[in-house]
């Protein structure tokens, strides 16, 4: 069982806030999760391939086409803001 405190904790760490009912709905769905991931690795396989993705489809590449585009001066109009040729944007990082 997942306890509230880690949930509030992880919650913090990802910018997020819940009410007291939204807590306690959340910390029961992660604690099911985390049940149902538990019981996963208690599965035997031993001599199964590992799979990295489940589609066996190879998306086929196709050729560059070069073809005409805004300018940077037409682009950087639509800019907010910009900074030595580049599209300047709000820090997301403390």
């Amino acid at each position: 069982m997942v306890s509230k405190e880690v949930v509030k904790h992880m919650a913090q760490l990802c910018k997020l806030e819940f009410s007291d009912e939204e807590l306690d709905n959340f910390t029961e769905e992660f604690s099911k999760i985390v049940e149902y991931v538990a019981q996963l690795t208690e599965i035997d396989t031993e001599g199964v391939e590992p799979t990295y993705n489940i589609s066996q489809k190879i998306q086929p590449l196709r050729e560059d086409v070069i073809r005409e585009s805004l300018s940077r001066e037409e682009v950087l109009k639509n800019a907010p803001e910009e900074q030595y040729g580049y599209f300047k944007l709000p820090s997301v990082i403390e």
